[in-house]
């Protein structure tokens, strides 16, 4: 079959493919006909994406100088999407470290193209003024053009798009709060930019001259302050328009609690996303048309970029969500070797009901479960736990799903992350709240030997230390309201959901 695109495809690498960004450039560069490897700590986080079949994913780690070298093997163009989000005081110098080889090793490995994103910094403000996040990402950005592989670097402000944490963030607080009290930086002028920009910038930078070694600003049609962002935003979500009253003394660590108090994204995100606004972030250049023209009505203007981005969620076709990747100090340990795992303690609650209804009724619940649709227990209790959890700078229970009805391996679920889904059998949930150990929940649709619908579900934990073992026996005796409670009504759902389905299939059709 011939191929009748003007250029063959080229062989990218895309580190970061777990994240907001890097899984939705994925299937662009599939689109364009480009072949496409990607670097991922967690593989099997990107098993159920709908490109996983025409990707190749290997393991591997951008601060491991090994792993890197074997996965640009062969790379024609590779795309760093990755940085340190956490709040240690090591992070930047992670940051630079896994710049600094991975552009070590794209030279070695004859790596004809670098493409980095990184954050637009405001023009005239001294480095060390920068926010910690921002002066990283601008950091990393020299470091990659200093390599010796010509490099495009992609500075963007807030980025609007479905499932993104600048989106979010400015969704939530509209919806939520038509009287604020706000921090002065909803004064700052904003150069926002629509997703799909991104992604369009992004996919048409493997294709630069060999000479292009330099950064470009990209943004949207418009500046806008904060504050024009969520009027404009009431506007086109159909809201009154919201009261909003500046206080200078709400400082960025301060308002990232009060963000992460009302908004799904936890302080430890917000931060950097907030002190990224203390300073005017607007384009200082638009050369990047050089390289990519731009199409009809591109880029897109702020309100056509949100109204596209609540298209997306209305219709439940959120691809990837800013919680796609692991949150900051978040447990990822896989759950350990099970029965002969011999690390120690594994303390466990195990429930079993046989359930009155066809087994894929009942992984109907199971799959739905979290978000909008709760636990299935005493909903006061999720709630304080999740509440506890933001107290303790945790994710809390606001993270929702990223789509209603289906899950996919590495979904966060609330305070939870989909560690393994074997469709219509096994649900398996990583906790990522603040726990004295590590925890896992596993939920089974099964068929018994009688031929009965059976329910199984097992609460695993893994104490550390002293305090791990004094939280779990502090709890236990709740265990029968919670996890008893869980079980029983989701046999009930299940149950119930059964008869009404058949009902519907059994309607004629008009």
């Amino acid at each position: 079959m011939s191929d009748d695109r003007p250029h063959p495809g080229l062989r990218c690498l895309v580190t970061g493919a777990t994240g907001y960004i890097g899984g939705r450039l994925v299937p662009e560069l599939l689109a364009e006909g480009h072949r496409v490897r990607c670097l991922a700590r967690s593989p099997a986080k990107l098993r159920d994406y709908p490109w996983a079949g025409n990707a190749e994913v290997v393991h591997g780690d951008v601060t491991d100088a090994r792993s890197v070298a074997a996965a640009l093997a062969g790379v024609d163009v590779a795309y760093y999407l990755v940085h340190a989000l956490g709040t240690g005081a090591d992070f930047e110098e992670t940051d630079r470290r896994a710049a600094r080889i991975f552009g070590e090793q794209a030279g070695a490995a004859g790596v004809r193209r670098i493409v980095y994103l990184g954050g637009l910094t405001p023009a005239g403000v001294p480095e060390e003024r920068l926010s910690p996040h921002l002066r990283s990402r601008a950091e990393v950005g020299r470091t990659l053009l200093d390599s010796s592989v010509p490099t495009t670097v992609l500075r963007a402000a807030v980025i609007i798009g479905s499932g993104s944490a600048s989106f979010e963030m400015l969704r939530y607080l509209t919806e939520r709060l038509p009287v604020m009290v706000t921090p002065s930086w909803v004064h700052t002028r904003i150069q926002p930019i629509g997703v799909r920009d991104v992604l369009r910038a992004l996919v048409g930078s493997a294709r630069m001259p060999a000479d292009v070694n330099r950064t470009f600003d990209i943004g949207g049609s418009e500046v806008l302050t904060y504050l024009d962002m969520m009027q404009r935003y009431a506007a086109v979500a159909g809201l009154p328009r919201r009261l909003i009253l500046p206080v200078p003394m709400l400082t960025p660590g301060l308002s990232s609690h009060w963000v992460g108090l009302v908004t799904p994204v936890p302080a430890s995100i917000a931060r950097p996303l907030t002190e990224s606004l203390r300073h005017e972030v607007v384009c200082h250049e638009h050369d990047i048309v050089r390289y990519i023209p731009e199409l009809p009505g591109r880029p897109f203007g702020f309100d056509e970029a949100v109204s596209l981005a609540l298209q997306r969620v209305r219709d439940a076709q959120v691809t990837t969500r800013w919680s796609s990747a692991s949150v900051p100090g978040a447990p990822s340990d896989p759950l350990p070797t099970d029965p002969d795992w011999a690390g120690g303690s594994l303390y466990s609650d195990r429930r079993a009901l046989i359930v009155d209804a066809p087994p894929e009724a009942l992984w109907r619940v199971i799959e739905g479960i979290g978000g909008d649709n709760g636990w299935y227990s005493f909903p006061p209790a999720w709630a304080v736990r999740g509440w506890l959890d933001r107290l303790m700078g945790g994710v809390g229970l606001r993270r929702g799903r990223r789509d209603a009805a289906r899950l996919r391996a590495g979904d966060s679920l609330d305070f939870w992350r989909v560690e393994e889904i074997q469709p219509a059998r096994l649900l398996r949930l990583r906790a990522e709240m603040r726990l004295p150990g590590l925890a896992w929940l596993e939920m089974y649709a099964e068929v018994g030997d009688d031929g009965r619908t059976r329910y199984r579900q097992r609460a695993l934990f893994h104490p550390r230390g002293l305090l791990g073992h004094a939280y779990w026996w502090s709890v236990s005796p709740f265990h029968a309201v919670v996890f008893g409670g869980m079980a029983r009504n989701i046999a009930r759902a299940a149950a119930k959901e059964a008869p009404t389905r058949a009902r519907t299939a059994a309607m004629p059709s008009r």
